[in-house]
């Protein structure tokens, strides 16, 4: 009897042991408190480099921008900007007629761009041309989101219809900004001056100065084709960086312009401290790449959810709503930012174009359908 109950304490001892080491092997194994909850906030995103030809599957819409903004000639027309035209319309008409598979197009845009707005003494494109002005080149400096819209969509032209031609003029443009307006080597990484003059830390008491707007995710993602020995993925992270720093909040979106001088991130002297015209379009470019948690849509969904009727102009040092977003086509953008972030259906009409909206709001429209119709197909099921 005493060999049996001394049989069944050590049979129970045992036992005991075992469980407490699973438990221990569970513990150890399982990721701290922290961790679990940054997994749960982890969007699972598609952020492979896709090719941009025939991604634009709504023939009416392209059919109804070009036939507004583009000129027979191949200039694009800012309708809410006294008509001029500049290097950003340029390269986003150029990259609507690679997704919309729409050659002839492309090369009137790129023509006249050529023709009119690349009259520096280097690679970069002018930014700025007014009619009715002599020299109509009213700004002879560049915009670098510009340049980077414009070698996006000649890369993507050069792989869609095997024209070596766009490629050499890609590469040439590429290599130029990288190398005169990124500074890769600073203590916040990759920083990218929106032009060549006037944001350097030596142009200004606050700088280095940068528009987050400018990093151009999904453009950064393709430069590999043509310029790959620059690091693209790095300037991406730095973007992406900066974004996180600009959080004082977790609603806290970015402003238009912000300094970093001292490697300390402000908005940027001289220009209104608010989320604007500018800096709508990083979330736009994080969708579109695939790129993204959720901490860093946060500021976005909750300035998508406080439209009452027209999308909010933010203040970023308060908080508060100081103006309005004047047309909808921006709401394309809230309607994609919810879709990425909470899984939300697009509206019905996500699809059709506002015979009403200026160049500016379209485009924006425009681009977000692209970004959809690549990546987010799902978000457009009923």
């Amino acid at each position: 009897m005493k060999m049996m109950r001394r049989a069944r304490v050590l049979f129970c001892l045992f036992l005991a042991f075992e469980t407490g080491l699973a438990s221990a092997r569970a513990e150890s194994s399982a990721p701290p408190a922290a961790e679990q909850a940054a997994q749960k906030k982890r969007l699972n995103l598609d952020s492979r480099p896709l090719p941009l030809g025939g991604a634009l599957q709504s023939p009416a819409a392209w059919q109804a921008y070009k036939a507004r903004f583009v000129t027979d000639q191949g200039r694009v027309i800012d309708t809410g900007n006294n008509f001029i035209s500049h290097s950003e319309g340029q390269g986003y008409a150029m990259l609507l007629a690679v997704a919309a598979n729409d050659r002839p197009v492309f090369d009137r845009v790129w023509n006249w761009t050529r023709a009119n707005l690349m009259v520096r003494d280097d690679s970069l494109i002018a930014w700025r041309w007014e009619p009715g002005q002599r020299p109509a080149v009213s700004d002879i400096n560049n915009a670098t989101d510009g340049d980077i819209l414009v070698a996006w969509a000649l890369a993507e032209a050069s792989e869609a219809w095997g024209d070596a031609s766009y490629r050499v003029a890609a590469r040439r443009i590429a290599t130029e900004l990288a190398r005169k307006l990124i500074l890769f080597r600073t203590k916040l990484g990759a920083i990218l001056l929106p032009a060549r003059s006037g944001f350097h830390a030596d142009d200004r008491q606050d700088g280095p100065v940068v528009n987050l707007s400018y990093y151009v995710f999904p453009a950064f993602a393709r430069f590999d084709l043509v310029a790959p020995e620059f690091d693209w993925a790095g300037l991406t992270q730095t973007g992406l960086d900066l974004l996180d720093a600009t959080r004082a909040t977790p609603q806290t979106p970015p402003a238009d312009w912000i300094a970093l001088k001292d490697s300390k991130v402000r908005p940027a002297d001289g220009f209104p401290a608010v989320f604007s015209y500018n800096a709508v379009r990083v979330p736009l470019y994080m969708a579109w790449a695939g790129l993204g948690e959720t901490e860093q849509y946060a500021p976005f969904v909750a300035w998508a959810a406080r439209a009452r009727g027209a999308l909010p102009v933010i203040d970023v040092t308060n908080g508060r709503d100081v103006g309005v977003f004047g047309e909808t086509g921006i709401a394309a953008i809230a309607a994609l930012v919810s879709c990425v972030a909470e899984g939300g259906k697009l509206p019905a009409d996500f699809v059709t174009s506002r015979a009403n909206e200026n160049y500016y709001p379209a485009t924006l429209h425009m681009l977000a359908l692209v970004a959809v119709q690549m990546r987010y197909a799902s978000c457009l099921r009923r």
